[in-house]
């Protein structure tokens, strides 16, 4: 979708009461594809998101000679699975500026024994990816680099000839999901060195491949075990949680209530819990079995560490120049190799619009000082600084997102979405 760029946001007349509905989970889309494909049979996967991280998945899985069929309207997928076996055809794909089809891709390829280039966006090709390169080089998998060291792009040649491995945890969790994922189809045991950071997303992985007939085995520390293959299922997206984020902080921001239906205790997606945050700045917070609700105004600073949470770093960052006390935000360190930095620009951001706001190396601290001021935001071509900083324009008349269509990577409806508000 082409928006105005700058983006004007048009405050709220009055706070929000109402549900709100929202595409499906951009992380569980990417992890059930990888599954399906790897599948044996032909999978269905409902309520599935169409965006431009799901549709560079899509692209992947079409270029290594998996076939997909998808329906827009009905938000749906089927994928025809190899039975953990790739055509044995050459494939050049790109992950374009996805880092979960990135870092899901060069595993997957190392099932195979043809080579597989993959490469990326510029902003991708930026991103790191040494840690889960040298995991499958210590599997007997060749990953040669075709440019900057432990970068994309590469050319990979499998076959996985070893069943045992280890990497670090607290660089990214996409780096063992990924391995996770192939690895159910060559008998796999992963190490993790260090203590896993985003430890919800590794826990999502394991429940979808379950989902999928894997065995998944976790010994209560930081060595998962995968194997068993996966047989093809009819599969059913939830709501994204991450993308729920911001309504419920836009009812935290506002006064307003918001309430969320198909996502709730028996989630998979650990942001789900960025409503107790905010039940902890003072909102009243409703989690049954399938729906969450926030009311009320997130007035109390918060000190809190959103290691496990961390995409929801620069929604709360915002809510927090709202509120009337101080809040610290931590371990979320490993968030400046995002799709931008997202301990500095959110603090970049709120100082343009006149809050006081500090980062450390960790996370960064927000010192309200009254209503942020209308200003017009810079979105360092990141999705979740765009729908964060949109939240500001709710509230104060005169706020613009710059490069506001980066949104399409994660949420191409977001701001149709935010009209369900009035």
């Amino acid at each position: 979708m082409t928006l105005i760029d700058p983006y004007p946001v048009t405050p709220l007349v009055d706070p929000p009461d109402t549900s709100v509905s929202l595409p499906g989970s951009k992380s569980i889309t990417n992890r059930a594809l990888v599954c399906a494909a790897l599948a044996e049979g032909t999978s269905l996967l409902r309520g599935a998101l169409f965006a431009d991280d799901t549709e560079a998945m899509v692209s992947v899985l079409d270029g290594l000679g998996i076939t997909t069929r998808i329906d827009r309207a009905a938000a749906t997928i089927e994928v025809d699975g190899c039975g953990g076996e790739l055509p044995a055809v050459p494939a050049h794909v790109s992950a374009n500026q996805s880092g979960t089809t990135a870092r899901f891709a060069v595993p997957m390829a190392a099932l195979g024994t043809t080579p597989v280039v993959i490469d990326a966006h510029d902003q991708m090709r930026a991103r790191p990816m040494g840690d889960q390169f040298g995991a499958l080089q210590a599997l007997g998998v060749t990953v040669e680099a075709l440019g900057a060291p432990e970068r994309l792009p590469v050319r990979v040649t499998g076959p996985i000839s070893s069943h045992e491995t280890a990497l670090p945890g607290d660089t990214s969790s996409q780096f063992i999901t990924g391995l996770m994922l192939a690895g159910a189809c060559a008998t796999l045991r992963v190490r993790l060195t260090t203590a896993p950071i985003s430890r919800p997303y590794i826990d999502m992985t394991s429940a979808v491949m379950r989902s999928f007939g894997a065995d998944v085995e976790h010994d209560g520390a930081r060595v998962w075990t995968v194997d068993g293959g996966y047989r093809a299922t009819v599969y059913d997206v939830e709501p994204d949680a991450s993308a729920a984020s911001y309504f419920l902080a836009a009812a935290a921001i506002t006064g307003g209530r918001v309430r969320i239906d198909g996502l709730g205790r028996e989630s998979l997606q650990g942001d789900v819990h960025f409503a107790a945050v905010l039940g902890q700045m003072g909102c009243d917070v409703e989690l049954g079995a399938d729906h969450v609700q926030v009311s009320g105004r997130a007035f109390r600073g918060v000190d809190v560490d959103l290691s496990d949470i961390s995409d929801t770093a620069p929604t709360l960052a915002v809510v927090a120049a709202f509120a009337d006390s101080p809040s610290r935000i931590s371990g979320i360190g490993f968030i400046r190799g995002k799709e931008s930095d997202r301990v500095a620009g959110p603090v970049t951001e709120l100082r343009r619009a006149a809050v006081d706001a500090e980062e450390f190396d960790d996370g960064f601290v927000v010192r309200p000082n009254g209503r942020p001021q209308p200003t017009t935001f810079e979105t360092y071509d990141d999705h979740r600084m765009a729908m964060a900083f949109a939240l500001v324009g709710l509230c104060v008349s005169g706020v613009k997102i710059a490069g506001p269509s980066c949104v399409n990577k994660t949420f191409p409806s977001f701001f149709d979405a935010l009209e369900q508000l009035r």
